[in-house]
């Protein structure tokens, strides 16, 4: 004998899983009206979808960057989803803030370790498929950051398009708001390191060389290549490294100057900057 399905109980299962109507009232037929066996139908339904869209691009979501209460420590995540409709849809942020908070309770080593932990009952990686296959999109975690220092501050740029994780080398008066400066910096300005000790030596090679090619095609005489080569140097670790570059909010200081006068001695030992699809 089959049992009667309600309304009432695929709207019980509907307000559970996200899923849709039809598919919830199916979900419950073939679980005989079992709730637990109806919701992993739907989580291995979303597992099919999962995996018939594993060839779509997910380029859309969110970055999540946060700090943990102590300041000594930091993560950010990019959670993936296919459109941008669905980047904006309050349960697909509400995970990704989920595994952010896990990602800063657990810290993991890696982005596989963090897909192990467990959120809601179930590991990060099947809370994944079952998002797909609620959504109908490939959702996943394509990225996972971590540093540690004297006080990590964390900041979410853009309407989550954009994360940024600093560390100072102490936490003293001012270091908050500072480090928010500073990440507000790293988002906009983009260094690829922290200091010109910190380049590594394949980018200095290769400026250095677009910078002689530049200078002969000028036609400046041999002696003074090196010399010039050197000057565009300068110019690039200027524009490209964090404690060099202007300050946005005030360009007559470095970074390095802005950080001395909020504190003597006061610098970053460690930065990340995520950006969404890049």
């Amino acid at each position: 004998m089959s049992v009667q399905i309600s309304a009432s109980d695929v709207n019980k299962l509907r307000q559970q899983t996200g899923a849709g109507m039809m598919d919830c009232k199916k979900a419950l037929i073939e679980a005989n009206g079992d709730f637990e066996a109806a919701i992993d139908y739907l989580r291995k339904k979303g597992a099919k979808v999962a995996a018939s869209r594993q060839d779509r691009d997910s380029n859309e979501g969110v970055i999540i960057a946060k700090a943990a209460a102590d300041g000594k420590s930091g993560i950010v995540v990019e959670v993936n989803c296919e459109t941008d409709f669905v980047a904006k849809n309050a349960d697909f942020i509400a995970l990704a803030e989920k595994i952010a908070d896990t990602a800063l309770a657990n810290k993991p080593a890696s982005l596989e370790e963090l897909k192990g932990l467990s959120i809601d009952g179930k590991t990060v990686a099947d809370a994944l498929i079952e998002q797909t296959g609620i959504i109908g999109e490939k959702i996943d975690v394509s990225k996972y950051e971590t540093i540690t220092g004297e006080k990590v501050i964390a900041y979410i740029h853009g309407n989550y398009r954009l994360g940024v994780l600093v560390a100072l080398s102490a936490a003293v008066e001012g270091a908050e708001e500072a480090g928010k400066d500073v990440a507000m910096q790293i988002a906009a300005m983009n260094p690829i390191a922290i200091d010109k000790n910190d380049v590594d030596a394949k980018t200095i090679e290769r400026e250095l060389e677009i910078a002689k090619e530049q200078i002969r095609a000028e036609g400046k005489p041999e002696e003074m290549v090196e010399k010039i080569a050197q000057g565009k140097l300068n110019k690039f670790y200027k524009e490209s490294t964090l404690l060099n570059q202007e300050f946005v909010k005030d360009s007559s200081k470095s970074i390095a100057q802005f950080l001395d006068s909020v504190s003597k001695g006061l610098t970053v030992t460690a930065f990340k900057r995520v950006q969404l699809g890049a």
